[in-house]
């Protein structure tokens, strides 16, 4: 009988001499990182409700502009990642060498903290996501700076901050509030 189209299972691909990694095909581990992926950009806000220019205004007072940036930021908190990263990424075109080190450094990021799921192991101990969080960081940062773009990536990260934090305050958050309490952050009583 013909197995042409059948999808093999993991005792066929074992039977059939394939390679494991960790005790998952890279066939496995890369619907995963889809299926991961997926989950992660689900939470993304559609772009059309984010640059909604009827939901922009200033807000009345400076408590309401830091109850709209809370809320905001809760809400489009993927959106607002997307926008980083790619003010980041537009930064580093013109910087050939810096921009290799941060695609390799963001492929470290999506296996080594986003993508795995078992917690790593060195020398018979359990390394938490904290560690695994702050070496990353710290090793991205290292890089990126040894290879003389400092001033090119701390401008953009704080004009990526700037852009967040402007949108976030000016943009109407009376309709995220209901549903992002609890998620993020627990409510301000109101006096």
């Amino acid at each position: 009988m013909s197995k042409y189209g059948t999808i093999p299972t993991s005792s066929s691909s074992a039977a059939a001499g394939a390679p494991h990694l960790g005790g998952a095909s890279p066939l496995d581990f890369i619907s995963r990182a889809k299926a991961r992926g997926a989950t992660a950009l689900a939470t993304r806000r559609p772009w059309r409700e984010l640059a909604d220019v009827h939901a922009v205004g200033l807000p009345p007072s400076l408590g309401d502009a830091y109850l709209r940036v809370r809320a905001n930021l809760a809400h489009f908190a993927m959106n607002y990642a997307i926008v980083v990263l790619v003010v980041v990424f537009l930064s580093l075109l013109w910087q050939p060498i810096s921009l290799i080190v941060f695609l390799v450094c963001m492929v470290g990021w999506l296996v080594l903290y986003f993508l795995r799921d078992e917690p790593i192991v060195l020398f018979g101990r359990v390394v938490g996501d904290g560690v695994v969080l702050a070496v990353l960081a710290a090793v991205t940062l290292i890089l990126l700076l040894l290879t003389g773009a400092t001033s090119n990536i701390l401008t953009s990260l704080l004009i990526g901050f700037v852009l967040v934090v402007v949108h976030a305050a000016l943009h109407k958050a009376e309709d995220n509030v209901d549903e992002e309490v609890g998620r993020w952050y627990a409510p301000v009583p109101a006096q």
